[in-house]
C-alpha cells in the first residue's frame, strides 16, 4: 500500500498528515499533485509533499520536516485520499518551498500556492520546444553564463532580448520581469523569433509540458520549467520583485537558491544592480562611453546655490521654462508617501542630515535632532554653519498643482496611486507621486520636484530606491544619444552619489559608496533584518531574546530584529514559538525599513 504526506491548503495550518492512496487514484498521485483529503470532519484541498512506497510491513513512518523519525503508525489506521484534483508544483519546487518557509519565516502553503496553476490541470500538452536560437546574442551574457552566472549592468534604454537569446543557446530558459506588462511585451517579441513561449500564470500547463522560454512577473520564479538550463532576472533592482505581503519573499533570492540547487547559471540584469546582487556574482557592463550614452540627459537644479533666493516654493525658473513650452509634456514627481519631514537651515540652506549615516533628521518634541534611520541624536543646530534657525519642508501634491497651473498657464492634473486612470487624460502636465511614472510611457521632461525626500529617506535602501525612480524616468524620456528628453532633478544635494552616478551615466559610483556605507554600519547584506508587528510581539520574541548574534529593538507591538547573518536570523525565527491566537506579521528583509 502507498502512503503519502499531504500538506492541507488551510490557512494557519502548516503541518503534514499521512494518508493512504486508494486503488482508484493509486496510479495518479505523485509529489506536487493536488488532492482532496478528509481533515477534522471536512474535506479539504492539499498538496502531496512526500510519497512512501515502503510501507509493506503495515506500518508507516511519520517523519517531521527536519528529517527526524517522530513515530510509526499502522497503515490500516490511516484515512484514504478522497480524490485526485490535478497536477501541481514539481518535486523540485516542493523541496524549494520548505527552504523558503525557513528563509522568510512563513507558511509553506503560501509558496506552494504561488507555484500551483491558477486552475486545476488534469492533463498536459505535448512538448513545444523548438531548435530556434534567435540572434543577435549578448557576448557579455555568454561570458556570465560560462562563468556560472552573475550580474549584467545595462543602461536603462538597452534591450535585454539579446541576453535571453544568449541563454537560449543552453536550452530552456526561465525569465522573470518586474511586471506582467513587461513580461507580455518580451513574450510577444520572443514569439516573433519563432521560439515557443509560456507566459505565466495563464500558460502554466504549457510551461510544465515543455517550451523554450517560460516568462512572467515575480511569481514566475516558481514556474515549472523542465530541463531548466538558465534563468534571467530582468531589472533586478525593482522593488516589485519582492512580495509586499507576509512572507516577504524576493524573486531574486528564490532564483539564486533554485539555480544553485539545479547547478544552472542565473544572469541578473539591471541598470543599477542592488548591493545584494553585486555580492552574489561577477559583474559585466558595457564600456564607459557606451554605457553613458544609454542614460538620459540630466538637468540638475541646485537649490542650495548661494545665488538662489531662499524660497519655500519648488517652482524653479528651470522648471517654468519647460512648463511654458506648449509642445512639452511634463511629468512632475513629488513622492509624498511616508513622513520624511525634511528640515533645512534658513541661513546656509543646507539640509539637516545625520553626521553618522547621512539620512535626514527631524526635530523632536525636546528640540533635539533625531535620525530616523540609525537613532543618532544631536542639538537642533545646522552642522554646516551652526545656525539654530530651521525650516521644515512639507510640500504637498495638491498645493503644487495649483502653483504649477499658475506658472504654466495651462491645465495640470494631479495623480496618485488611487486616482482613476482616465483622470487628466487631456492634460500635458501632470503632478503626482511616483505613480505618475507608472501611468505614462513617454514624456519630454520628468521633473523630480524635491529629490532630497528620496535621497534622505530614513531607510537603509534609500539611495537604491531613489536610483530606481530615476531609472523609470530615464525610460520615459529616452537615452541622450537619440532623444531630446530631460530628467530634471531639483535638490540641495547636487554632489550626492546618486545624482553624480545619473549625471555621468556611471552607476558604479553609487555602488561603491553604498557597499562601503552598508559594510560600515553593519546593514544588509552584511547583516539580516526582520520586522515583527502585531499583538504579543514581546511574547513571541521572549524565547530568542538571549540568542547569540541577535539584537532586538522593540516597541509595544512592533520590533526590529537584527542578526549577524541570514542563517542566524532564520534559525532564530524558526525556533520562536508564536503565541496561540496571535496574528503576527513577520517581514524578513523588509523593503522600507
Amino acid at each position: 500500500m502507498r502512503v503519502v504526506r499531504v500538506l492541507p491548503d488551510v490557512s494557519g495550518l502548516d503541518r503534514e498528515f499521512l494518508y493512504r492512496v486508494g486503488d482508484s487514484v493509486s496510479g495518479e498521485v505523485s509529489i506536487g499533485h493536488r488532492v482532496r483529503v478528509p481533515l477534522h470532519g471536512r474535506v479539504v484541498a492539499g498538496w502531496v509533499v512526500g510519497v512512501d512506497d515502503s510501507a509493506e510491513t503495515g506500518d508507516a513512518v511519520v517523519v517531521d520536516p527536519h528529517g527526524d523519525v517522530a513515530e510509526t503508525i499502522a497503515v490500516a489506521d490511516l484515512k484514504e485520499i478522497r480524490a485526485w484534483s490535478g497536477v501541481g508544483p514539481t518535486a523540485e519546487l516542493v523541496e524549494l518551498s520548505l527552504w523558503s518557509a525557513w528563509r522568510w519565516a512563513g507558511r509553506r502553503r503560501v509558496f506552494l500556492a504561488v507555484a500551483s496553476p491558477p486552475a486545476m490541470v488534469k492533463s498536459l500538452p505535448g512538448t513545444q520546444r523548438t531548435s530556434n536560437r534567435p540572434e543577435p546574442r549578448s557576448p557579455a551574457t555568454t561570458d556570465l553564463l560560462d562563468a556560472g552566472g552573475g550580474v549584467l549592468r545595462l543602461p536603462p534604454s538597452d534591450d535585454v532580448l539579446a541576453s535571453i537569446a544568449a541563454a537560449l543557446v543552453l536550452g530552456p530558459v526561465l525569465v522573470v520581469t518586474p511586471s506582467v506588462r513587461s513580461a507580455a511585451l518580451l513574450a510577444g517579441r520572443l514569439r516573433r523569433t519563432r521560439c515557443s513561449v509560456a507566459v505565466m500564470p495563464d500558460d502554466w500547463a504549457s510551461a510544465l509540458g515543455g517550451v523554450d522560454v517560460v516568462i512572467g512577473a515575480r511569481a514566475a520564479a516558481w514556474a515549472p520549467c523542465p530541463g531548466l538550463a538558465a534563468a534571467v532576472l530582468v531589472d533586478e533592482h525593482d522593488e516589485s520583485l519582492q512580495s509586499e505581503a507576509s512572507p516577504t519573499w524576493h524573486a531574486r533570492e528564490v532564483l539564486v537558491e533554485r539555480c544553485r540547487r539545479l547547478g544552472v547559471p542565473l544572469v541578473m540584469i539591471s541598470p543599477s544592480p542592488s548591493v545584494e546582487a553585486l555580492l552574489a556574482g561577477p559583474l559585466r557592463h558595457p564600456p564607459p562611453d557606451r554605457e553613458a550614452r544609454g542614460w538620459p540627459r540630466v538637468q540638475i537644479v541646485d537649490r542650495s546655490a548661494p545665488e538662489r533666493e531662499w524660497s519655500q516654493s519648488l517652482i524653479t525658473s528651470e522648471l517654468i521654462e519647460h512648463l511654458r513650452d506648449p509642445l512639452c509634456q511634463v511629468l512632475c514627481v513629488l513622492n509624498t508617501k511616508g513622513r520624511s519631514r525634511l528640515s533645512a537651515c534658513r541661513g546656509c540652506q543646507a539640509v539637516a542630515r545625520c553626521e553618522r549615516c547621512e539620512a535626514a533628521v527631524i526635530v523632536d518634541d525636546h528640540s533635539e535632532m533625531v535620525c530616523l534611520r540609525c537613532g543618532a541624536q544631536r542639538p537642533a543646530v545646522c552642522r554646516e554653519c551652526g545656525s539654530s534657525a530651521l525650516s521644515i519642508l512639507r510640500p504637498g501634491v495638491s498645493r503644487l498643482r495649483e502653483e504649477l497651473e499658475a506658472a504654466a498657464a495651462r491645465p495640470v492634473s494631479a495623480l496618485t496611486a488611487s486616482t482613476p486612470i482616465e483622470t487628466g487624460a487631456d492634460a500635458a502636465i501632470h503632478i503626482g507621486t511616483e505613480a505618475v511614472l507608472h501611468r505614462h510611457s513617454r514624456a519630454d521632461v520628468v521633473a523630480f520636484m524635491d529629490f532630497d525626500q528620496e535621497l534622505l529617506a530614513p531607510r537603509y535602501r534609500a539611495a537604491q530606491q531613489a536610483m530606481a525612480l530615476v531609472i523609470r524616468a530615464a525610460r520615459i524620456v529616452g537615452p541622450r544619444h537619440r532623444s531630446s528628453g530631460v530628467v530634471l532633478i531639483q535638490t540641495r544635494l547636487a554632489h550626492h552619489e546618486v545624482i553624480r552616478a545619473v549625471e555621468q551615466g556611471d552607476p558604479g559610483l553609487l555602488a561603491e559608496r553604498e557597499i562601503e556605507r552598508r559594510r560600515t554600519l553593519g546593514l544588509p547584506p552584511f547583516s539580516a533584518l526582520a520586522e515583527i508587528a502585531g499583538a504579543r510581539t514581546d511574547q513571541y520574541l521572549e524565547s530568542i531574546r538571549d540568542l547569540d548574534g541577535l539584537s532586538i529593538v522593540a516597541e509595544t507591538d512592533r520590533a526590529l530584529v537584527q542578526a549577524t547573518s541570514t542563517e542566524v536570523l532564520c534559525n532564530a525565527l524558526a525556533t520562536a514559538e508564536r503565541p496561540v491566537g496571535s496574528r503576527l506579521r513577520i517581514a524578513v528583509d523588509p523593503a522600507r525599513v
